[in-house]
């Protein structure tokens, strides 16, 4: 990308805006500087139920939250949020503990970084991300893709298994349209993060085993039949055959 493109990307950007939801002030100014110095837009809820109401109002381009806030908390923050919004979060916190990480990317967030944290590494995730989605948004595709007993629609992002609709955080979904566009290829945990998280991805491998499992729980459970299965000592792939 040229810094032309570059710039024009940046200011289409900016006519949306980036919440930033801490209930400490002096992190959402900091984190709002380092932002705007950037050419985004920035707006600011000290509580749980502040972020809520303000991302209905607003329609953010993406939400930078804190886990630990007052009234409601992030985690739920976040399933109120994934409920009628496919925004990007990025979880911002002080809890750096493996399940806390895994249940923030469980619940649909986008990425995690852990306070004390770098500004300039902040801005570099939110960038990745948004870059990714703007792409996405604009790439040509086909809309549908139908397999034995599973129907994966792009457009309005409904997963349907044996005709029941299975409910889908964004990350599942796009891993799951990944692998049903690549049926019966082996993909290696490396390959699947660069793939639908993204090059400039800083989470762990883990994340991917996370994914297929909850996957494996919601859309293996209604088909009653193996479809994610692990290569040992790859990765995994989506196997579907004719007669499933």
């Amino acid at each position: 990308m040229g810094s032309n493109e570059a710039n024009e990307w940046v200011n289409a950007l900016a006519e949306g805006l980036i919440l930033i939801v801490d209930d400490e002030e002096h992190i959402c100014e900091l984190v709002r500087l380092y932002l705007e110095q950037e050419g985004f837009t920035t707006e600011v809820a000290f509580d749980g139920e502040e972020a809520v109401q303000k991302a209905k109002m607003l329609n953010p381009l993406l939400i930078i939250l804190d886990i630990m806030l007052p009234k409601v908390n992030g985690w739920d923050v976040c399933r109120q949020l994934r409920k009628f919004m496919d925004v990007p979060i990025i979880m911002l916190t002080a809890k750096g503990e493996e399940f806390d990480k895994v249940l923030g990317l469980e619940l649909g967030a986008d990425d995690y970084i852990t306070k004390p944290f770098s500004p300039r590494e902040l801005v570099a995730r939110v960038k990745a991300i948004l870059r990714r989605t703007t792409m996405e948004e604009h790439l040509p595709s086909e809309e549908v893709i139908q397999l034995p007993h599973l129907t994966i629609n792009r457009s309005s992002r409904e997963v349907v298994v044996a005709g029941q609709e299975v409910s889908l955080t964004p990350k599942e979904f796009d891993l799951l349209w990944f692998l049903a566009k690549n049926p019966g290829k082996v993909f290696t945990r490396e390959q699947l993060l660069a793939a639908v998280w993204g090059y400039d991805y800083y989470g762990d491998l883990r994340t991917v085993d996370t994914h297929i499992k909850r996957l494996r729980e919601k859309v293996e459970r209604k088909q009653q039949k193996q479809l994610l299965k692990t290569v040992w000592g790859v990765g995994y792939k989506l196997e579907v055959s004719s007669s499933s």
